[in-house]
C-alpha cells in the first residue's frame, strides 16, 4: 500500500533522483490529480533556502514549469507541481542519439520563449541542461517544452546568499564566468542554451569538440553563442529567438522516426517510473554506458559524464522510501498535526524573511 505524505499527498512511483532529493509521481487525495512531487529532506539552511526559493518562483508561461503546493512532514518537505509525462530533453537524447535541426530548433526557441519571462520577472535560472527541460507527450508532433528547476535560480537584484566565488549550477552548462562566481547575469542562461543545443546535435557531453558540430548556419550559431566572452552573445533571450530564426528558418514539421511519447500512460496508478538519475558516486560508471554518444568510449568520458552534477546540490541523496508516517504542516498554512511540524514551519518561515521572496511570486 502507497504511503501517503503529510496526510494528503500518495506517493505512487519514483521518478528521479538527484542530490537535493528525490521526484515522485503523487496523488493528490484532495482533488485526485495526479502530479510531480519533489521531496526534500531538510538538512541543512542552504537546502532550506534553495526550497524556498523554488517553491516561491512561480512564474506563469506555456514554457514555464510553476509549483502548486507544498507541505512538511517531519524533517522533510515537499512541493508539487503539474506533471509533465513525456519525460525530458535528456530522455529524448538518450533515446535517439542526435537529434535532427528541426527538433533543436523546436527545443531551443520554446526554452528562450520560457526565459523571456524568467528574465523580464528579473530572475536568472542558472541551470538550463536538457535534464531542466521537461516535455509534454506530443507524439511525433512539434514539441511542447517547460523549463523546470529553480532550486538555484536567483533574482538579479536580491543580495547574494553565497560567497563570491562560490560558483553554482552544473559543469558543463555553466558560462565560465558563472562558474568562476561572477554575479548573476541573464547571458549566463544563453550560453546553456547553446551548450545544450550543442548537445542536441551532436549527443555529445559538454564540452563540445567543435569538430563534430554540422557545419550549418545553426551549428555556427550556437558555438558563437557558447564562446567564453559574454560579448558574442546576444543581448537577451529575444535576440537569440530571432537570430535561430534566421540560422534555421521553420520549413514545416518533419519529426522524422522521433516521437516524444508518455511515459506512465493514463491508466497506470503504479506506473514504471523514468530512468532515476544516477546517484552522484554512480555517475561516473552509468552515464556512459546508457547515453548513446560518439564518444562513450573515449578515455575520457566518464570524467566528462561524471561533470553532469549540480555544484549547488553537495547534500547526500534523499532516499527513494516511502516516509513514515508523521505529523506535518501544508501549504495552505493549515497544520496537520501536533506540534512536531513546527520546526519546518519556523524554518520556512525564516527562509521567506532571507530571501525577501515577495518579489518572486508573480500571479
Amino acid at each position: 500500500m502507497a504511503q501517503v505524505f503529510a496526510g494528503r499527498y500518495e506517493l505512487l512511483s519514483p521518478i528521479a533522483q538527484g542530490g537535493m532529493g528525490s521526484v515522485w509521481r503523487v496523488r493528490d487525495l484532495r482533488d485526485d490529480t495526479i502530479r510531480a512531487a519533489k521531496l526534500l529532506g531538510q538538512r541543512d539552511a542552504g537546502s532550506l533556502l534553495r526550497f524556498m526559493r523554488e517553491q516561491s518562483t512561480r512564474i506563469h508561461h506555456p514554457h514555464v514549469v510553476t509549483p502548486l503546493s507544498w507541505a512538511g512532514e517531519d524533517d522533510q518537505v515537499l512541493f508539487t507541481m503539474p506533471l509533465l509525462r513525456g519525460g525530458s530533453v535528456a530522455t529524448l537524447i538518450n533515446d535517439y542519439g542526435p537529434l535532427p535541426e528541426p527538433w533543436v530548433r523546436v527545443v531551443l526557441d520554446q526554452t528562450l520563449a520560457g526565459l523571456e519571462a524568467i528574465h523580464a520577472a528579473g530572475v536568472v535560472h542558472r541551470d538550463i541542461k536538457p535534464a531542466n527541460l521537461l516535455l509534454e507527450p506530443t507524439g511525433p508532433g512539434v514539441p511542447h517544452v517547460r523549463v523546470t528547476d529553480f532550486g538555484i535560480a536567483v533574482p538579479l537584484d536580491e543580495p547574494r546568499l553565497t560567497a563570491p566565488s562560490t560558483a553554482l549550477g552544473t559543469r558543463g552548462y555553466m558560462s565560465p564566468e558563472q562558474s568562476q562566481g561572477a554575479d548573476p547575469d541573464p547571458r549566463q542562461d544563453l550560453y546553456a542554451v547553446a551548450v545544450t543545443g550543442l548537445e542536441m546535435l551532436t549527443a555529445i557531453r559538454p564540452p563540445v569538440p567543435d569538430d563534430a558540430v554540422p557545419s550549418t548556419r545553426l551549428g555556427a550559431l550556437l558555438r558563437r553563442v557558447a564562446e567564453a566572452d559574454p560579448a558574442q552573445r546576444p543581448d537577451d533571450s529575444a535576440g537569440f529567438r530571432g537570430l535561430l530564426a534566421e540560422a534555421a528558418p521553420e520549413r514545416g514539421w518533419e519529426p522524422g522516426e522521433i516521437e516524444v511519447f508518455d511515459h506512465f500512460g493514463p491508466d497506470r496508478t503504479s506506473a514504471q517510473p523514468l530512468e532515476p538519475a544516477p546517484r552522484t558516486d554512480d555517475l561516473a560508471t552509468t552515464r556512459a554506458s546508457t547515453r548513446r554518444t560518439p564518444d562513450a568510449t573515449a578515455p575520457d568520458a566518464t570524467a566528462r559524464a561524471a561533470g553532469d552534477e549540480t555544484a549547488a546540490a553537495t547534500a547526500p541523496l534523499t532516499q527513494a522510501a516511502a516516509p513514515g508516517p508523521a505529523d506535518a504542516a501544508h501549504g495552505s498554512g493549515q497544520a496537520a498535526g501536533p506540534s512536531s511540524a513546527w520546526p519546518i514551519v519556523a524554518l520556512l518561515v525564516v527562509g521567506l524573511l532571507l530571501l525577501g521572496v515577495g518579489g518572486l511570486i508573480l500571479m
